[in-house]
C-alpha cells in the first residue's frame, strides 16, 4: 500500500527540481528529455518513450498509467500550442522523465501561456476529461510557468521500488 503524499511535498519535490534549469540541462541517468512537435503523432513518441525509460529504470509497473497520463497531457500541450497558433522559434513541446526515488516525475512544458483548468469530467464528450485522467493516475500534477513564457504541467508518480 502506497503512503499519501501531500501537494505540500509534490510541490517541495517540483520547486527542488527547476523545470528551467532541467529543460536546457544534458539530463543524465536520472532524465530522459525528448522534444515533440506540435503534431498528433508526438503522443504516440511521447508514450513509447515514457514505457521505455520507465522500463529502463526498472519501473515497468507504472508504465501504463504513466503513459495514459503522457497521452493527455502532450495532446493538450499539443491542442494548447497549435489553437494559440505560436510560433515555435526554438521552443518546442518538451517531454521530460526525472527519477527522484521513490518518485518519477513526468513534466511536459509547451510555448502556451494557457493555465491548465481542469473540468468537470463530460464522459460523452471526445473532450475535458484529460485532467482528470492525470489526477486519477498519477500520486498528485500541478503546473509551472517558465521564465521565458510557456508552461511545465507535470504529474508525479510514487514507485513502488
Amino acid at each position: 500500500m502506497l503512503e499519501p503524499v501531500s501537494a505540500a511535498h509534490c510541490l517541495e519535490v517540483t520547486r527542488e527540481v527547476g523545470f528551467q534549469k532541467l529543460l536546457r540541462s544534458n539530463g543524465g541517468e536520472d532524465t530522459t528529455t525528448c522534444p515533440l512537435r506540435p503534431q498528433a503523432d508526438s503522443v504516440k513518441t511521447a508514450r513509447d518513450v515514457t514505457r521505455t525509460t520507465l522500463r529502463r529504470w526498472g519501473f515497468d509497473q507504472i508504465g501504463d498509467d504513466a503513459a495514459l497520463v503522457v497521452s493527455e497531457l502532450v495532446t493538450n500541450a499539443v491542442r494548447y500550442t497549435r489553437h494559440a497558433a505560436l510560433h515555435f522559434d526554438g521552443q518546442p513541446i518538451i517531454l521530460m522523465l526525472l527519477r527522484l526515488a521513490p518518485h518519477v516525475l513526468l513534466a511536459v512544458s509547451d510555448p502556451s501561456d494557457e493555465i491548465p483548468r481542469p473540468k468537470e469530467p463530460d464522459f460523452i464528450s471526445e473532450h475535458g476529461r484529460g485532467l482528470y485522467i492525470v489526477e486519477t493516475y498519477s500520486t498528485c500534477w500541478g503546473w509551472d510557468a517558465l521564465d521565458e513564457g510557456g508552461k511545465a504541467v507535470w504529474a508525479l508518480f510514487r514507485t513502488h521500488n
